[in-house]
């Protein structure tokens, strides 16, 4: 071996290390100040009491204070378009769900931000079970009779919570599934569209198990079926829609964690492993059930994955039913 070789051998093998020592001292020395932790709701909804609970327990593991931020506004894009613009450093997190990452690309035609080039999937954090319930005032006690009146041609109708919400999407993934048709009643929150069918105003609605749950123990609202895999233990009584006789749907919202695009990957490692660690915590999981929500947690690559796929299923009920917030 010449001079000239054994020179370039131990020059690249410099390189490799001083590489790997590049990429993992910041994850060592992260984080020495409080983090940010952005939600694009308000303050007392189910994706921010998930995120203060989770917080906690990540700061208590990382060592330093995460400081819980609501910037709700314009279907989430606020929060993360401010995200996406921050700096790659690991101090900035975002609760991103379904709206962001999986339906706005396809709600609006110039979307400010690319969700899978301006943001860094770091965990799933929770689902959200939606549960179709009727008004008791209604002649709708099962899913025959709502597959009977949503193919009936009358004029049908049901509660939503705004075009291209995922209580929406859903409602008309159900109703592709057999070719029923619907109308749509817009809705500004869960609490008015609930109230609304309880009292018989509009008789059906895909809505928040943690919401409509109460209500439907207190029987001001008849829960028919969950568009899930398998029936909720929070719910057991009642059938998935597979169960009730209806197609096998699976449609629940959630929520994820993001960072900015070029964050340092052993950073979002770092930061991943602190979420799932925390989702896995007795006391993090019995809070989340409690309030509804079912813990998740995952690596950044199978979050990636999972948000792609949400996307293009999403993306394919939104064009086939021409549905635009734009």
């Amino acid at each position: 071996m010449t001079t000239s070789t054994i020179r370039r051998a131990l020059l690249a093998a410099a390189l490799s290390a001083a590489a790997a020592f590049s990429a993992s001292a910041p994850a060592a020395e992260y984080p020495d100040h409080p983090i940010r932790w952005l939600v694009p709701f308000s303050p007392g909804g189910g994706s921010d009491l998930a995120t203060r609970i989770v917080a906690k327990h990540v700061g208590a593991t990382l060592g330093q204070t995460v400081v819980v931020e609501n910037r709700p506004g314009a279907a989430t894009i606020v929060a993360a378009q401010e995200t996406a613009r921050a700096a790659p450093d690991g101090y900035t997190l975002m609760t991103a769900g379904m709206s962001t990452l999986a339906l706005n690309p396809s709600l609006y035609k110039n979307l400010p931000y690319d969700p899978f080039r301006n943001l860094s999937m770091v965990s799933t954090l929770v689902n959200l079970p939606i549960v179709l319930v009727a008004s008791p005032a209604s002649d709708l006690t099962t899913m025959t009779d709502v597959l009977m009146y949503l193919r009936s041609g009358k004029q049908a109708s049901y509660a939503s919570l705004g075009v291209g919400s995922p209580h929406h999407l859903a409602m008309e993934l159900f109703l592709q599934t057999f070719g029923g048709q619907a109308t749509a009643i817009p809705y500004k929150g869960t609490p008015p569209a609930l109230q609304d069918v309880a009292s018989g105003v509009v008789p059906l609605m895909m809505a928040d198990l943690a919401a409509a749950r109460p209500l439907i123990q207190a029987g001001k609202l008849r829960a028919i079926a969950v568009p899930a895999v398998q029936r909720s233990a929070l719910l057991p009584d009642v059938p998935t829609f597979g169960e009730a006789g209806a197609y096998p749907l699976e449609a629940a919202a959630w929520q994820g964690v993001v960072a900015p695009a070029r964050t340092p990957k052993p950073i979002v490692e770092k930061i991943s492993r602190a979420i799932v660690a925390a989702l896995q915590s007795p006391e993090v999981v019995k809070q989340l059930m409690l309030q509804g929500m079912e813990p998740a947690g995952s690596t950044p690559d199978a979050f990636f994955t999972y948000a792609r796929d949400e996307r293009d299923r999403w993306g394919a009920v939104i064009r086939h039913k021409g549905i635009s917030a734009d």
